[in-house]
């Protein structure tokens, strides 16, 4: 099953900017289909693929950096911008 997401982080830091883009950076490692902008990050991919990116940056995040904010709209199918 495919999935679309649309990630929103606030890390709850004075200097967020360095750390949002990190987490930026390491869902595009994962190999997914990434879409960054200004309000949000888009993510596509196999369902398991996604969840799994997902639970590793978050759990990265919040032992790293500390306390943080996600938020995530999940819409099953592609909806990948074109």
């Amino acid at each position: 099953m495919y999935l679309s997401v649309q990630l929103s982080y606030y890390p709850l830091a004075d200097d967020f900017k360095p750390v949002v883009k990190e987490v930026v950076k390491r869902l595009e490692a994962t190999g997914l289909d990434v879409h960054p902008n200004r309000m949000s990050t888009q993510v596509f991919g196999e369902f398991d693929a996604v969840m799994a990116a997902l639970t590793e940056v978050m759990k990265w995040s919040f032992e790293t950096h500390g306390k943080a904010v996600f938020t995530a709209n999940f819409l099953e199918g592609d909806r990948r911008p074109r």
